[in-house]
């Protein structure tokens, strides 16, 4: 079975295509990202699988089923980029929903860490052969209150991480799930947290949760954590909450407008994004570029659990990661995942 392969990168290709073989897909690798314009290069394939970028609206999917597709596999566990409500009867949609917690909420820590004890700019320094400490003096996260968005499978895993610092944490998330976590309103938990970590889904509801609303209610010097999705913070807030002193620092892996930047090389060019180029310049703003999912072990089972789902498709058999807008929650299907949403 042929499968387009949208948004290709040289770092996943390789188990791709050795997982390709193991199930009998075929992957045709292409560099540009799904949407309107290049739906139409998955012509001849039985396919299509995508990235965190790629545009799956309903003109998309109309081309798609079109073209006889009747699959589209997510290579990540968020969705928000689908229309599931147009792909239902259409187009199913899989996903690989938890392919490393682990590398997310390290790498959240490793920001915060690098913020805290300014080790970015202390490696900037030393590479220059100044040795000076004049600026770098940081604090402890020790004692501190963490208070995290969404106790999924990553929040989780922070949580356990900040307790092993000494942290103190406090949880909002609208289906409290874990024992011996203190849940509190998100009035409270902007209040009361030095630090807040985002690792929720995007949805209509947690879109710029962060946002000149809820900016006053923040705790002056908050550190702000995103590693979810862009989309939580309004950006342009998120300036004027750093340019008032409410916002202490802000670490950043994801960016509300990264569609057009992130995962490619703009070095050479000219950033017409003015909002992301103040943020990049501010001295208590740290960006990577949608990195936190990116460890050995988790793009092993990104390509594991993106073939399985591919072939169980087409094998005819149940699709345990099958999201289907018709079920009314992705996370407990009515069958149960015996059978196919439709």
């Amino acid at each position: 079975m042929k499968v387009a392969f949208y948004d290709a990168k040289d770092y996943e290709t390789p188990l791709f295509r050795r997982y390709g073989e193991k199930y009998g897909l075929t992957f045709k690798f292409l560099e540009t990202k799904l949407n309107a314009d290049t739906a139409a290069l998955a012509r001849g394939c039985d396919a299509v699988c995508v990235f965190v970028n790629d545009d799956v609206n309903a003109e998309v999917i109309d081309r798609l089923s079109a073209e006889k597709i009747g699959v589209l596999a997510l290579r990540c566990a968020g969705y928000n980029n689908v229309d599931l409500r147009h792909a239902f009867g259409k187009l199913h949609v899989v996903r690989v929903p938890a392919y490393s917690p682990y590398a997310v909420a390290e790498h959240t820590m490793a920001l915060l860490l690098t913020s805290v004890r300014r080790i970015h700019k202390a490696y900037n320094r030393t590479r220059e052969f100044n040795f000076s400490l004049s600026g770098l003096t940081g604090s402890d996260l020790h004692g501190k209150t963490v208070g995290v968005v969404g106790t999924g499978k990553i929040g989780k895993v922070f949580l356990e991480i900040c307790r092993g610092f000494g942290m103190k944490t406090v949880a909002f998330d609208k289906f409290p799930s874990l024992e011996g976590v203190e849940y509190v309103t998100a009035d409270e938990l902007f209040r009361r947290s030095d630090v807040i970590s985002l690792h929720c889904p995007l949805t209509e509801e947690t879109y710029h949760f962060i946002g000149r609303e809820t900016l006053p209610s923040l705790k002056k010097g908050v550190i702000l954590l995103n590693t979810s999705r862009g989309a939580l913070i309004d950006a342009e807030a998120l300036l004027e909450g750093i340019k008032s002193r409410i916002v202490g620092a802000a670490c950043l892996d994801v960016y509300e407008e990264e569609s057009d930047l992130f995962f490619r090389d703009v070095s050479g060019h000219i950033l017409e994004d003015d909002v992301l180029a103040r943020l990049i310049s501010m001295p208590n703003v740290i960006v990577t570029s949608h990195q936190a999912f990116l460890t050995e072990e988790a793009l092993e089972e990104i390509a594991k659990t993106t073939a399985e789902n591919l072939a169980a498709y087409f094998k005819g058999e149940p699709l345990e990661n099958e999201l289907c807008y018709n079920c009314g929650s992705v996370e407990e299907c009515r069958k149960k995942r015996r059978e196919k949403c439709f």
